[in-house]
C-alpha cells in the first residue's frame, strides 16, 4: 500500500466500513463507552476524515489518525491500521484541550 497518498489510504479505510470488514480493539471499547462514542458515530467519522497524522512505523505496525465528524457534528479521532485486510480501530475518542486546540490543531505543550 502506498502510504504516501493519503486520499487513496483513507478511500481504502472508507471502503472496509462500507463493507464492515473491521474489528474493534478492546482498548478502543474501551474509550469508546467512557465518552459516550457509538461505534456507528466512529465509522461515519472515518467516512466524513481526514488523515491528520500517518505512522507507517509504528511498532504495532502502519496506522493513522483520522480526523472527522459525526452526523450530529461531534469532532472525533479515530486511530486505525492502513496496511491490514480488516481495518482494525485501535482507540476512538473526542480531540479537546489541552492536547488539542482544534479538531486538527494539536495543543501548544507547557
Amino acid at each position: 500500500m502506498d502510504t504516501q497518498d493519503p486520499e487513496a489510504t483513507l478511500q481504502r479505510l472508507i471502503d472496509q466500513v462500507d463493507r464492515e470488514a473491521l474489528r474493534v480493539t478492546q482498548h478502543a471499547q474501551e474509550e469508546m463507552t467512557e465518552e459516550d462514542i457509538a461505534l456507528e458515530d466512529a465509522l461515519e467519522a472515518i467516512r466524513s476524515g481526514t488523515i491528520l497524522e500517518n505512522y507507517p512505523e509504528h511498532r504495532r505496525g502502519s496506522c493513522c489518525l483520522v480526523s472527522g465528524y459525526t452526523r450530529q457534528g461531534r469532532p472525533l479521532h479515530v486511530v486505525c491500521t492502513t496496511a491490514q485486510l480488516l481495518l482494525i480501530v485501535i482507540t476512538v475518542y473526542e480531540p479537546k484541550p489541552p492536547k488539542w486546540e482544534t479538531p486538527t490543531r494539536r495543543g501548544s505543550k507547557p
